[in-house]
């Protein structure tokens, strides 16, 4: 790589730091709390999500997703962008802070556009496709990368590597997600207990016995709470200090608590086979082929769908904000704002929703999630925007309970107040 391309790769990183920044900086910068925010600022502008955690079926049944539609999403790692192509929306903006995410989101659709078959593809992005998905990349995906992306890819790690040759391995065990799942599985075994014994539960009685048994134990030890107190400690699971603070508000004051429970339900509450959520967090890796259900944009029978309408996404390295304030009133069907507002002041809230109900189209949904269980709107958003959505409060609570990423306390919908 020249030192202009290298130069141009550190700019786009700055970039996207200091909007970042913007989001998460609440305090001084020489206070605890400011120290901890830049920290997570620093450690988030890397890649954090090789894998989206929210549940990409639930989000489309909630928005009653389908053709025609418009929708503006944070795109994080994609898979949900990808999945809702399966219901041929009629354009998907996807936009993120973080400019590792950006590059993903682009290589994702390029590589479904331009490698040969569905097999090639579930090579690259099912797991550790070896040497064949870098010769892929060069043979298939690079020139139709756009510049900013490719530059990214193609730049080289702390070993000299090019980044792109993460997917000659397990791409799901790098960023702070994936060393994140992988610190607990050590913890876990220096008490004795090897998370990868769940993938042997054949019932969902096995799997309540292993989590019960096996798992849930290792949350009541002293040393695991006292580090679980520290915001820090969840800094791999892209949760900043203030999302931290709404996330213990859930359970009894203890994080070690809370976990647990989220745990649980990841372990416990789907059959194996239906989750690849928690083969991520178990087994740390997809499931092969015939052995349980994908991500959609993995599955063989959704490839020629996904792949004859990648042409309509557009990834976009802006916030929500800014690149709704760039739309016509009215022009936008569907929101998806994942847990993103449990970032955000008040200010920045009565700011996003003055957008999303300018551009809301007739019917349009909003679909959120938020660390705490109840939604986070009343009280920080003005009484007369909210009054122009009703929230639904019984789909919301059904949709959460079906959310098999199982990580969030809550789910919500609010639909546009039409009359």
């Amino acid at each position: 790589m020249t030192d202009v391309a290298r130069t141009h790769v550190s700019d786009e990183l700055r970039f996207g730091a200091k909007r970042l920044g913007k989001a998460v900086h609440r305090n001084r910068v020489l206070s605890r709390e400011g120290l901890s925010e830049r920290l997570f600022t620093a450690l988030f502008s890397g890649l954090v999500y090789p894998q989206i955690w929210e549940d990409p079926e639930v989000d489309m049944e909630a928005m009653r997703l389908g053709e025609g539609h418009r929708v503006v999403t944070i795109a994080s790692g994609g898979c949900n962008v990808l999945a809702y192509l399966t219901r041929s929306p009629a354009h998907i903006d996807a936009v993120d802070l973080n400019h590792t995410h950006i590059a993903l989101n682009r290589l994702k659709l390029a590589a479904l556009r331009h490698l040969p078959t569905q097999p090639d593809l579930f090579r690259f992005f099912g797991g550790g496709g070896g040497r064949v998905n870098t010769i892929a990349y060069d043979r298939f995906i690079a020139q139709n990368l756009d510049a900013d992306s490719r530059r990214y890819w193609e730049a080289r790690d702390w070993r000299g590597r090019r980044r792109i040759t993460v997917f000659e391995r397990n791409f799901y065990r790098t960023g702070l997600l994936g060393v994140f799942i992988a610190a607990g599985h050590r913890v876990a075994r220096l008490y004795g207990v090897d998370p990868t014994a769940m993938m042997r539960a054949e019932t969902l009685g096995e799997q309540r016995r292993f989590y019960a048994e096996r798992l849930a134990p290792i949350f009541r030890k002293r040393a695991l709470r006292a580090l679980l107190s520290r915001k820090s400690s969840l800094f791999g699971l892209g949760i900043p200090p203030a999302q931290y603070d709404s996330l213990i508000t859930s359970g009894d004051g203890s994080m070690a608590t809370v976990l647990a429970a989220r745990l649980e339900k990841l372990a416990c509450g789907f059959p194996l086979a239906d989750n690849y959520f928690a083969w991520q967090a178990f087994a740390r890796r997809y499931p092969r082929p015939g052995e349980a259900r994908l991500p959609a944009y993995l599955e063989a029978e959704n490839h020629a769908l996904i792949r004859a309408n990648a042409g309509r996404v557009s990834v976009h390295h802006v916030s929500f904000t800014e690149l709704l304030a760039g739309k016509p009133a009215g022009s936008v069907d569907r929101f998806v704002l994942l847990d993103a507002q449990d970032w955000m002041t008040d200010e920045q809230l009565e700011a996003l929703w003055r957008e999303i109900t300018r551009t809301a189209a007739p019917g349009a949904r909003v679909i959120f999630r938020t660390a705490a269980e109840p939604s986070l709107l009343p009280g920080r958003v003005p009484a007369g925007l909210l009054a122009r959505w009703t929230y639904e409060t019984q789909a919301s609570g059904d949709y959460l309970a079906r959310d098999r990423s199982a990580i969030y306390g809550g789910f919500h919908l609010y639909v546009r107040r039409d009359a």
